[in-house]
């Protein structure tokens, strides 16, 4: 399971997840920095990434266009990177379970 980080995930947070979810990345270290959320879930989609953002834009056009990518929605307000990291190693059980084996389109984390 690959995660891509929206640009509002600090990109120095790949380094520490690469262990559990191999080839993750953020949307900077791959060129997609300011571009259309459009271009970064066609991008997730072609490259089978699960998003990780903080917003609901990527929700929102699941609903419009259909379940595809699958999304991990941080609803936790503000966090440090340390923080961030410890909820997805925290949590990587769950979050595998519920996008992978149950197929849900979106899991939120408080």
């Amino acid at each position: 399971m690959k995660l891509l980080l929206d640009e509002n995930l600090s990109r120095r947070i790949v380094p520490f997840i690469q262990e559990h979810y191999p080839d993750s990345t953020q949307v900077t270290l791959i060129g997609l920095e300011q571009v259309d959320d459009a271009v970064i879930r066609q991008y997730a989609i072609d490259n089978n990434f699960i998003i990780i953002t903080k917003d609901a834009d990527f929700y929102e056009m699941n609903l419009v266009y259909g379940q595809s990518p699958k999304i991990i929605w941080l609803k936790m307000g503000n966090q440090s990177k340390a923080a961030t990291i410890k909820i997805l190693l925290d949590n990587q059980a769950m979050i595998e379970k519920a996008l992978l084996d149950d197929d849900r389109d979106c899991i939120e984390i408080y």
